[in-house]
């Protein structure tokens, strides 16, 4: 009210910042989560109101709009991750919209470390003068193998320039590595981008092939000018006394072909992978993701949607308790999750620490047996007494098909996990695919 007084025409009501102590801006947050703040301002005051915070998807905004929460509403993200945003949405075109996952990856992270912002699945955002996709001169006949995030974006943009491409897939859908990370809590948005791609395979009319293990003869027999190999990753192994326990698993295990897990469990890892299975771990998965429900978000998080002091902060967070008792070990010294994204390691910091996840440096790994998971820290042997241990250790290529298409003659390339499986994340992944194939 006093900021109308003092002669504002608009106001801008964007909650807290990638430093709040609340997560406002993350993946974790629900879509439009805060728009109920700006509600209750609405009719205080007699100028536009704007809401904003995780508003990514037309029908987002439009239910905030319907829902009374606001005069307006603002992105940002969203026109990095497809700037024709508006556009497809007047069209009728909202299924075409390549969404923002909020990962902040490519955007806020670059900012923050003095790199040029981009967008993790739109390689194109700040580098339209540099990375375009022009129609061809001459068609070829592209097979990409693989339809993980790289093969997607490979496939698709290949598509789109008018090469005729035929997409292989071992597995009955598409998306890769991104159909573990839908269903770990708080990243549900990562199914979107699965869901745009399907539409653009359909749109630019890429011959699909589900549940197709493509051979180096079919391959060869197929006479094709590129070949794309994307097939990605498999987890990599460690070895320890006990390592072929059938209660060892690896995260595949786990998010892939729910295998189950104890109530007392070890997780050998601690990076990206390490984290999402401590995530997926500590939550119960019979109750829905907070990140899907506001105020059982708010409520996790210690908001007060009452107001009832200044600053809507409760007493203090109300996390559902973990279904199990978790150790999540790592080899090497220093702090857990490190080298997790600059604006949003920390709220995966904070959520694993409220659901009292044990976390230890140091380790050496000895043996798994009935009494558990044998480990050595700083020096000291200890036992923890789990029922299952979860290897996260990293992953190693997978390109099984290279060396014989090489030996037979053919154009090969090798894009994301399979060409450099180390610190693999979908940035690269698409980057390394949308430039590739920009060229071809």
């Amino acid at each position: 009210k006093e900021i109308e007084k003092a002669g504002a025409t608009i106001i801008n009501t964007g909650i807290g910042w990638h430093e709040a102590r609340v997560p406002t801006i993350g993946t974790v947050v629900p879509k439009g989560g805060f728009a109920w703040v700006t509600k209750r301002m609405m009719g205080e005051v007699n100028i536009p109101l704007i809401a904003t915070n995780r508003i990514n998807m037309p029908d987002v905004a439009e239910q905030i709009l319907q829902d009374g929460c606001a005069d307006m509403v603002s992105m940002a993200r969203p026109f990095l991750a497809d700037p024709e945003l508006v556009l497809k949405a007047i069209e009728g075109r909202a299924d075409e919209i390549n969404t923002c996952i909020a990962c902040n990856q490519a955007c806020l992270d670059h900012t923050f470390t003095m790199q040029v912002c981009s967008c993790i699945v739109n390689a194109r955002a700040c580098h339209e003068t540099e990375l375009n996709y022009l129609p061809v001169h001459v068609k070829k006949k592209i097979a990409v193998v693989g339809a993980g995030p790289a093969g997607l974006a490979a496939a698709t943009i290949a598509a789109e320039r008018g090469h005729k491409v035929h997409l292989f897939e071992a597995e009955n859908d598409i998306g890769g590595q991104f159909n573990m990370a839908k269903i770990i809590p708080g990243k549900e948005e990562y199914a979107q981008t699965i869901r745009y791609y399907n539409v653009m395979i359909k749109k630019h009319k890429v011959k699909l092939h589900l549940n197709h293990r493509v051979t180096t003869e079919e391959l060869v027999k197929g006479k094709y000018d590129e070949i794309i190999l994307a097939t990605g990753v498999t987890p990599r192994k460690i070895d320890f006394e006990g390592v072929d326990d059938p209660k060892v698993l690896d995260y595949a295990d786990v998010l892939y072909r729910k295998m189950p897990v104890g109530k007392r469990v070890a997780i050998v890892g601690a990076g990206g992978i390490g984290f999402d299975m401590a995530e997926y771990l500590s939550h119960d998965m019979s109750h829905e993701s907070v990140s899907m429900d506001t105020a059982a978000y708010m409520k996790e998080w210690g908001v007060d949607m009452n107001y009832k002091r200044a600053g809507s902060l409760a007493d203090s967070p109300l996390p559902l308790p973990s279904p199990r008792e978790i150790y999540l070990l790592k080899r090497s010294k220093g702090k857990h999750g490190k080298n997790l994204g600059k604006t949003t390691g920390w709220i995966h910091r904070s959520s694993l620490a409220m659901k009292k996840v044990n976390m230890l440096q140091q380790v050496t790994y000895e043996k798994f047996d009935g009494e558990g998971l044998h480990i050595a820290v700083d020096g000291e042997t200890q036992i923890l007494p789990v029922d299952n241990v979860v290897i996260c250790a990293g992953q190693e290529p997978l390109r099984d098909l290279h060396d014989a298409l090489i030996a037979a003659d053919q154009t090969v390339h090798l894009i994301g996990g399979a060409n450099i499986a180390k610190a693999l994340d979908a940035k690269k992944a698409i980057k390394e695919a949308s430039y590739l194939v920009a060229k071809i």
